[in-house]
């Protein structure tokens, strides 16, 4: 069985079993829905928007994922810091396939996370405007595991704190998220802050969402699909670079 193979189901089974992180991991969406779903629904229905439940839950099913798959760099840590990852590095295998392994399982645990998050989303009257195009909101769903994973393993790999890692990684995603178009849209913003998160790769996510599961109108299919690709080989390359770095 390749090293890969071995990484995603260990990856994969650490999820399974912890019960209590599967549940847990499901609150803030839950909160998000009770919170944001019924709270500003009335608002942005009398502004002529529509119902904003289509219009939050591909936001919500995004934000899962991204922070499902941007803390699984905390594995890392625990690795390095328990010497499970030593053990890994010193056999006679690529560190490139280590890398890849264990992002492909925790991208894997992320795409399981959006698809519980799914279909909590039915719970609160959200329904797929197309049923066809849900493999391409599935297939976004995984773009958007595989990007988050890489940047998270690529800045566990410089650090070496586990307490500093969420706090770094808080810095980094609520700013993504808040301007990602997840919970509100962002043609009424400033034209600076607008035009700046086009350089936001969770907005090119959230607008494949909107598309394929709201059928909302945004920058368009293959453009979201194209970015997110630059983004991800971006992103992975800058992970074999640091992951190779590491010292054991």
């Amino acid at each position: 069985m390749g090293v890969i193979h071995i990484l995603w189901l260990r990856q994969i089974k650490r999820y399974l079993r912890s019960r209590a992180r599967m549940l847990g991991s499901l609150a803030q969406p839950l909160l998000f829905f009770v919170a944001l779903g019924f709270g500003f629904g009335p608002v942005f229905e009398q502004a002529g928007n529509g119902s904003y439940i289509q219009f939050l839950a591909p936001g919500v099913i995004a934000m899962s994922v991204m922070f499902t798959s941007v803390f699984s760099g905390i594995d890392l840590i625990w690795d390095k810091q328990f010497g499970f990852l030593k053990e890994t590095l010193v056999a006679p295998v690529s560190r490139v396939k280590i890398l890849f392994g264990r992002t492909l399982g925790a991208a894997t645990v992320a795409m399981m996370q959006g698809c519980l998050v799914f279909l909590l989303t039915f719970l609160f009257g959200f329904r797929p405007e197309n049923m066809l195009y849900l493999p391409l909101a599935f297939l976004f769903m995984a773009f958007i595991a595989f990007l988050f994973t890489a940047l998270g393993t690529a800045l566990a790999s410089l650090v070496n704190d586990m307490h500093a890692f969420p706090m770094i990684m808080n810095f980094l995603v609520m700013p993504l998220f808040f301007l990602s178009g997840a919970l509100f849209p962002l043609e009424n913003l400033p034209a600076g802050i607008r035009y700046a998160t086009y350089g936001n790769p969770l907005r090119y996510g959230v607008d494949g969402l909107h598309i394929s599961m709201s059928g909302l109108e945004g920058i368009g299919i293959m453009a979201d699909m194209g970015t997110l690709l630059v983004f991800i080989v971006a992103i992975m390359g800058l992970g074999v670079y640091l992951f190779k770095r590491i010292e054991i």
